[in-house]
C-alpha cells in the first residue's frame, strides 16, 4: 500500500468494517513510539449529518394508526387469536 502525493492512503476493507468506519466517519491518530493508531471518533453530542438524514427521511413516514394486535395480524397473518390452524 502506499502514500498518495496529497498523504492519502486506502484504509482496508476489513479494518474499515472492524472499526464501523463509513464514509464521512472522523477518524483520529495516535502517535506510538515507530507506529500510529487510528480510531474512531465517538460523537457525544447528538446526531451526525447520516443520523439527522435517517430520521428526517423515516419522520412522519407513518400515515396509518394501528393498534398493536392489527399490527401483528399484519405482520404475522391469520387471526388476531394467535396461531393459524390448518
Amino acid at each position: 500500500m502506499r502514500i498518495t502525493s496529497k498523504g492519502q492512503v486506502t484504509i482496508p476493507q476489513q479494518v474499515r468494517l472492524c472499526l464501523g468506519l463509513l464514509p464521512h466517519t472522523e477518524v483520529e491518530f495516535e502517535l506510538a513510539d515507530d507506529h500510529a493508531i487510528i480510531r474512531n471518533v465517538h460523537r457525544n453530542k447528538g446526531l451526525g449529518a447520516r443520523g439527522q438524514s435517517v430520521l428526517s427521511a423515516l419522520s412522519n413516514a407513518a400515515d396509518a394508526r394501528m393498534s398493536t394486535d392489527e399490527i401483528m395480524v399484519m405482520t404475522r397473518g391469520g387471526s388476531r387469536g394467535g396461531r393459524k390452524t390448518k
